[in-house]
């Protein structure tokens, strides 16, 4: 090891993670190589959870669905402040 340090992120109680080691650092579902943005990419396209789920099989439903929560609880935050 160089002694440099990574900068690894964990958001969303460990479900996404950022690692510059791993796609330049682009916020992953943890243990995938699946940008959590293609999420969000399918659902604004008028694709459904279960055809995400269905292609990225990686992803595990909980996972996707708590990223969704995690996301709608932080709008509530950022309205609420």
């Amino acid at each position: 090891m160089s002694g440099v340090s990574r900068n690894v992120h964990e958001i969303a109680n460990g479900m996404i993670l950022s690692d510059p080691e791993i796609l330049a650092g682009t916020p992953v579902f943890k243990g995938t190589r699946v940008p959590v943005k293609v999420l969000f990419e399918y659902l604004a396209d008028g694709l459904s959870l279960n055809y995400f789920l269905e292609t990225f099989p990686s992803v595990k439903r909980v996972r996707a669905t708590a990223v969704l929560r995690y996301r709608q609880t932080r709008i509530e935050q950022e309205i609420a402040a």
